[in-house]
């Protein structure tokens, strides 16, 4: 009897040494990282002719929260050719905390999207690329055609899929993704 109590004994330390020994497998790899969205309270586009220089603006004070955000906008000089950049910042954070470098540094998980109405006389081209060759629209061209008015709606995407039909020349319907920031600005050109 004492022979097999030290039988089952050393079964059971070997049982469990060999489990032990098998879930410490050193192959499993390693969790991919997670790339959260921005933060992101304040969105400025600055518009520049050379002479002058054009402000669009969304503030969100409350970052998500259930205060709408306030959206202004500059007229539009007609028949001009500006060359834009844009800013996005967290303004929840003491200082604040400009995220357009963040963005770039990260410009492959990123573009930026610049949509006239219909009624609105304006073409965006993108200025700015990733390293795989696909636009990234922090730095970009607005060139106005004739008077008109209607809509620009900005939108920053994380994550889309830029290889998809439509993405590289600006157009988001493809792209997937999440919205960092989306605003639609009312616009003059006269």
């Amino acid at each position: 009897m004492m022979n097999s109590m030290k039988t089952i004994k050393m079964m059971a330390f070997l049982a469990v040494f060999a489990l032990a020994f098998t879930s410490c497998d050193d192959d499993d790899d390693a969790p991919a990282p997670i790339n959260e969205e921005e933060v992101i309270t304040t969105m400025n586009v600055m518009l520049s002719d050379g002479t002058t220089t054009k402000m669009l603006t969304v503030t969100d004070d409350d970052g998500d929260g259930p205060n709408a955000p306030v959206i202004s906008a500059d007229d539009l000089d007609a028949n001009t050719t500006y060359q834009g950049t844009i800013q996005f910042l967290n303004e929840l954070e003491t200082p604040v905390e400009d995220k357009t470098a963040e963005i770039a540094e990260e410009d492959l998980d990123h573009q930026v999207f610049y949509v006239p109405s219909s009624g609105l006389s304006a073409t965006i081209t993108y200025n700015d690329q990733d390293a795989n060759g696909n636009p990234v629209g922090l730095d970009f061209t607005l060139t106005t055609g004739d008077a008109s008015t209607g809509q620009l709606t900005v939108i920053l995407l994380h994550e889309g899929d830029k290889d998809a039909a439509g993405v590289s020349d600006g157009d988001p319907t493809n792209a997937g993704g999440e919205t960092d920031i989306e605003a639609t600005f009312d616009i003059s050109i006269l």
